[in-house]
């Protein structure tokens, strides 16, 4: 409610309702239960304003993103020594959720020129099992036709440590100079 706004007479109305649901905890009394109008309204920030980079549109015949990582990257990949500066996780997405999510994740490490991204996606599908792994099945294809596709150097799966078959490594590219 901002400040100086008075409630109307429904929501008036409406308070008393929900205030008379309310029974005291034990040893207080019936009158401690605050009138709404003493309330002090939420304090809303507002949200920091950031300009992403806007995605690429995508165009017919391109080359998928290039698989441009040397032996010396595979090798620290493979071992675990490589960290994620950030991690995304799909788990408990829709298709279409997951989707935008990987979209805006990307969208801020292109911005904040981050060079590993961590995708935890959850294990590959089992051919036996119908509808489980759509995600980390579809993966590939959301990569390869995303607008910041040519910032991808290489996608890997992850060590163990990060989440093994269940995750994966989305190297970018570094900022040319611009």
């Amino acid at each position: 409610m901002p400040p100086g706004r008075r409630l109307s007479a429904e929501e008036r109305a409406l308070w008393a309702r929900v205030a008379s649901t309310v029974t005291p905890m034990d040893g207080k009394s019936a009158d401690a239960v605050v009138p709404i109008e003493s309330l002090s309204p939420p304090v809303r920030r507002k949200p920091i304003p950031r300009t992403l980079p806007q995605p690429r549109p995508a165009r017919l015949n391109e080359p998928e993103p290039s698989d441009t990582l040397d032996g010396g990257w595979d090798r620290r990949l493979r071992k675990g020594v490589v960290h994620p500066d950030r991690t995304i996780d799909l788990h408990g997405h829709t298709l279409a959720t997951a989707h935008g999510a990987l979209e805006h994740a990307l969208a801020r490490a292109v911005a904040e020129d981050i060079r590993v991204l961590l995708v935890v996606t959850g294990k590959p599908p089992k051919p036996d099992m119908k509808g489980r792994g759509l995600i980390r099945a579809n993966i590939g294809a959301w990569l390869g036709g995303s607008g910041y596709r040519d910032r991808i150097a290489a996608v890997r799966n992850a060590h163990p440590r990060h989440g093994g078959t269940g995750a994966l490594y989305v190297i970018l590219r570094r900022k040319r100079g611009e």
